[in-house]
């Protein structure tokens, strides 16, 4: 396997449209690095770039610290898994599997057997004779890893490979993709714009906007210490809530004024972020995470401020009750010059305890568990800490 490092790559096109900008990333050998963000971010250009199937326009790409920019991509050793599996029809899952030695020139021999050995890693053996149209989606997913696995190459680069499957089986090949790459100790980059795919998946999760890079980080840190509004935004499902607030030193304690209600903000809530301090008397955007909450009436303990809601809409899940609630402070949104003139105009989401007797129409009591907020600056929309 190999390491693969990302200097400054950037995708120009001959229009002038710019589709990835200085993107930096070192990926360690064996590493499995998700890169996400919604369409048009770019994730899908830069992982081209490393496949060679789009030129890059500035930067440099190494592999095994050799520069890779002006090789062509059947010498990169590198293996790419589709979105669209791109198996052949005609050919059986055998042949399928060892098409790419077969072109290799690889003797016969060989390609039986490394064709079992990669069967026998996906399970795939008892299918070997079945033509592409008799497998189901995941198996045609798993013919097409098994064709990536047989060339032993130094990266394997995956496009969106789970997007055309339901939502259950693309749970169960996520973790199948995972676990075999753990096995495998195979240098990763994965793309999708599945938040969800990229936490459970990668060891770190790159996250794109409009071909910039925002932040790259393990999948706990990207959760919990995101570097700016759209990170924070992005990341996580339910979305974190984001709304502007006045933050104000009162005579006891510090206060955040959301709308017309307020949360008392404790000492540890400063020492974290101590930064804030700067913020006397002015607008921070405030994020709350759904789980940040939790009906007062099933709370255990105290559970700290408390916001009163009227409910709107409830969502059972089970292990889970989301209520949706307006705020009277305005919503607010990364990148959106306007989001902050406007009034509420998305309900806040609370993540309860499923014992909760909240309904639509009641009206409750949320505790806030105030050393669960994160902190932006409108005008930078960068976290506030230091």
């Amino acid at each position: 396997m190999a390491t693969v490092t990302l200097d400054r790559l950037t995708k120009k096109y001959p229009n002038g449209f710019v589709a990835v900008t200085d993107l930096n990333i070192d990926i360690a050998d064996g590493e499995f690095l998700v890169l996400v963000g919604p369409s048009g971010c770019g994730k899908s250009t830069a992982l081209r770039m490393v496949a060679g199937l789009e030129e890059i326009s500035d930067g440099e790409l190494l592999i095994a610290g050799e520069r890779m920019n002006d090789v062509e991509p059947k010498d990169r050793n590198i293996a790419m898994v589709f979105q669209s599996y791109a198996l052949y029809p005609h050919l059986d899952v055998a042949r399928n599997i060892g098409f790419p030695l077969k072109l290799a020139g690889v003797p016969k021999a060989e390609i039986e057997e490394r064709v079992r050995t990669a069967a026998r890693l996906l399970e795939l053996e008892p299918l070997l004779g079945n033509k592409p149209a008799q497998l189901s989606g995941g198996q045609r997913q798993r013919v097409a890893m098994g064709r990536a696995i047989v060339r032993d190459p130094a990266v394997f680069l995956m496009d969106e490979p789970l997007s055309n499957l339901d939502a259950k089986l693309r749970v169960q090949m996520r973790a199948e993709i995972t676990a075999l790459q753990h096995r495998l100790g195979a240098t990763t980059i994965y793309v999708t714009h599945d938040q969800v795919e990229a936490m459970t998946m990668g060891d770190r999760v790159a996250v794109l906007k409009d071909g910039l890079l925002q932040q790259v980080d393990d999948p706990t840190d990207l959760y919990e210490r995101p570097d700016n509004l759209f990170v924070a935004g992005f990341i996580g499902a339910p979305a974190m809530n984001l709304r502007l607030a006045r933050l104000e030193r009162g005579a006891d304690a510090w206060q955040l004024r959301l709308g017309s209600q307020t949360l008392l903000l404790n000492e540890q809530v400063l020492a974290a972020n101590p930064g804030l301090r700067g913020y006397d008397g002015a607008d921070v955007v405030v994020g709350i995470r759904p789980e940040a909450f939790e009906d007062a009436a099933v709370a255990t303990d105290d559970g700290g401020p408390r916001l009163g809601a009227t409910v709107s809409l409830t969502e059972a899940l089970g292990s889970d009750l989301l209520l949706h609630f307006p705020l009277d402070a305005p919503s607010v949104e990364a990148g959106d010059p306007d989001a902050l003139e406007g009034i509420e105009d998305r309900m806040v989401i609370a993540r309860v305890h499923p014992r909760s007797t909240a309904r639509p129409g009641s009206a409750v009591e949320l505790t806030v568990d105030v050393g669960g907020l994160h902190f932006f600056d409108p005008q930078t929309e960068a976290a506030i800490r230091a």
